[in-house]
C-alpha cells in the first residue's frame, strides 16, 4: 500500500477509494509482524485484533497524506468479533467527512446517522459505495436507499455518470464462485441491482460503471459472460484485488474478459472525460516503486516475500447461469 499510495498521488488523481478488506483479520499480516515495534513480540491473535485496524490507517491510509481517502467495507472487516458498530465506531472519521455529511442530508434532511454505504457526486459523477461485506447484504433498508439515489440521478442532469463501487462483484460474474452468488439473499439483491443499473442506463443513456476488489487478481468487463447477454452486460465492470491481499489464481473460462492478470499489485485509475465516459487504465506498483521508508520499516526481505510468495493456489469458480438466464452473448 505504500507504493499504492505513492503512485496514486503521482498520478494526480483526486481521492483514493478502497474497496475493503484492510486487514486479514483471521490470521496475522506478515507485514505488520514484520514491523520493529512487533517483531521480537510474542502477539495473541485478540492483541493482533485489537491493533490491526490502527495500525491500517497509520500505514496505509495515512501515506496518502491530504489525498481524500474513501473506505468501503470488506467481508474481513467483519471476521468475528468485529461487527459493523465497531467499523463506524474505527472509522466514523472516513463516514463522516464534511462533503459524505452534507450530501446525506441532502438527500434526508432528517438523516443523522452513519452509514456504512454513502455516495458522493465530483465533476458529474456519482460515487457509490455499497456495503455487501456480509452474506444477509443488500438488505432491503440499502436496495431503498440505492434506488431512491439512483432515481435522483435520472433527474438531475448534472449527473452524467454513475460508478458504483463494492467489495463483491455482483452475480454471475466472471468470479461468481467469489462474489454474490455466495448466497441465496445476496444473488437476489446483487442481481436487482444489477437490473436497477442496467434499467437506469437504458432510461438516463446516462454511463455506469461498476467496480469490485472481493477476488484477489485484476479482471476488466467481469459481467461479459453467458449470464449477461448483449445488451445486458455492464462493461466495463472491473475486480481490482490488488493492494496487498494473498494472490489467487485466475478463474478457468476468461473468454468475456478485456484484460485479466493475477500476481500483481496496483491500483485502477479513471480518467473523467467531458462527455461522462471515463477511461480506465491499472498502473502496476512494482517491487522498485516501494518507498525507502517502507524498506527501511519491514526490510528488504518482507518486501521481496510479498512479490515473490504471496500466492495462493484457490482459483474461484466462474458462473452458473440461472434457470431462464438466456445463454450466450
Amino acid at each position: 500500500m505504500g507504493g499504492v499510495a505513492e503512485g496514486v498521488r503521482a498520478s494526480g488523481a483526486k481521492f483514493y477509494w478502497h474497496l475493503g478488506d484492510f486487514r486479514a483479520m483471521y490470521d496475522f499480516d506478515e507485514d505488520l509482524l514484520a514491523a520493529p515495534e512487533y517483531r521480537s513480540r510474542h502477539l495473541t491473535i485478540a492483541d493482533y485484533q485489537r491493533i490491526a485496524w490502527q495500525d491500517f490507517i497509520e500505514h496505509q491510509v495515512d501515506p496518502f497524506g491530504t489525498l481524500p481517502v474513501h473506505l468501503t467495507i470488506g467481508n474481513h472487516e467483519l471476521v468475528a468479533p468485529k461487527t459493523r458498530a465497531d467499523f463506524i465506531q474505527q472509522f466514523a472519521d472516513w463516514l463522516d467527512t464534511p462533503e459524505l455529511r452534507a450530501q446525506r442530508l441532502r438527500d434526508d434532511p432528517r438523516d443523522h446517522k452513519l452509514h456504512i454505504y454513502n455516495h458522493w457526486v465530483e465533476g458529474g459523477v456519482d460515487f457509490i459505495s455499497m456495503d455487501n461485506a456480509s452474506l444477509d447484504q443488500f438488505d432491503n433498508e440499502q436496495l431503498g436507499w440505492v434506488e431512491r439515489v439512483l432515481a435522483r440521478d435520472a433527474a438531475d442532469t448534472s449527473v452524467r455518470t454513475v460508478v458504483v463501487g463494492m467489495h463483491d462483484a455482483l452475480p454471475d460474474s466472471l468470479s461468481a464462485g467469489h462474489g454474490m452468488n455466495e448466497s441465496a439473499e445476496m444473488e437476489r439483491s446483487g442481481r436487482r441491482v444489477y437490473r436497477d443499473l442496467l434499467d437506469f442506463r437504458e432510461k438516463t443513456k446516462k454511463r455506469v460503471y461498476v467496480l469490485a476488489s472481493h477476488s484477489h487478481f485484476l479482471i476488466e468487463d467481469v459481467y461479459n459472460d453467458a449470464c449477461h447477454p448483449r445488451p445486458e452486460t455492464l462493461l466495463p465492470g472491473w475486480i481490482v484485488g490488488t493492494a496487498g491481499a494473498v494472490r489467487y489464481r485466475l478463474p478457468a473460462n476468461l473468454e468475456g474478459a478485456k484484460h485479466a492478470k493475477t500476481d500483481v499489485y496496483g491500483f485502477l485509475l479513471g480518467t473523467v472525460q467531458p462527455n461522462g465516459e471515463i477511461d480506465f487504465s491499472f498502473k502496476e506498483v512494482k517491487q522498485s516503486d516501494i518507498p525507502a521508508r517502507v524498506l527501511e520499516r519491514y526490510g528488504n526481505k518482507q518486501a521481496q516475500a510479498c512479490f515473490e510468495e504471496n500466492k495462493s493456489t484457490y482459483a474461484p469458480a466462474g458462473p452458473n447461469c440461472p434457470t431462464g438466464m438466456p445463454p450466450g452473448n
